[in-house]
């Protein structure tokens, strides 16, 4: 047998969400509880943002860790142009830059070696040969001709005197909105880095 027990303060009859049972009255000076509000419905917004990226290390070698990267993109159908100043070997040149996923353009400079020494200390040809890569990558830069652009080394042709350094820092600032743009190399101003969305350093072991 069940016996049911009276429970002060609360009289029989029918109450929201506990039947046969009502909740007492409000006691004077007691205030009833302001209905609450439904939350607000929130709505991700379709927008292309892109990011000014930093792959750093105190040794050259950061690139690799971006050109697979640039190669799944391009594989997935975006426009790419790997941009690399001081790296030369294959005597390139505007003329003679590679294709890659029918999507990635691959320049270098049309120089017979890879550039370490100051531009000061370089023939003319050699210098003129990284800043016509550089007017090239500005160009499709600031047109927004690509989806992604790698500008390998670009921190040290700046630092060694290939680039100048105001001209890329307004050229970056400039960039259109939908442009990822990742920098890489050893060198990297403080003008550059406080630029950057992310900044990732490489670094060998501890």
């Amino acid at each position: 047998m069940t016996a049911s027990l009276p429970v002060p303060g609360l009289t029989s009859g029918t109450g929201a969400g506990f039947p046969g049972v009502q909740h007492a009255p409000q006691r004077p000076g007691h205030r009833p509880l302001a209905a609450v509000s439904p939350a607000p419905v929130l709505r991700l917004v379709a927008q292309q943002e892109g990011l000014l990226q930093i792959h750093t290390a105190p040794f050259r070698g950061s690139f690799g860790a971006v050109l697979s990267q640039a190669l799944r993109t391009a594989g997935l159908g975006s426009r790419v142009l790997v941009s690399q100043f001081l790296k030369g070997g294959v005597d390139q040149g505007l003329e003679s830059s590679l294709w890659l996923c029918g999507r990635l353009q691959w320049l270098r400079p049309g120089v017979p070696a890879c550039l370490s020494e100051r531009a000061a200390d370089q023939d003319q040809e050699s210098v003129e040969a990284v800043r016509q890569v550089w007017a090239f990558s500005r160009e499709q830069l600031l047109s927004g001709a690509v989806d992604l652009m790698v500008l390998d080394e670009l921190g040290l042709a700046v630092e060694l005197g290939y680039i100048n350094k105001a001209d890329v820092v307004a050229t970056l600032d400039r960039r259109p909105a939908h442009l990822d743009v990742i920098l890489t190399g050893p060198a990297m101003a403080s003008e550059l880095m406080a630029m950057a969305d992310q900044v990732t350093q490489l670094r060998r072991g501890l």
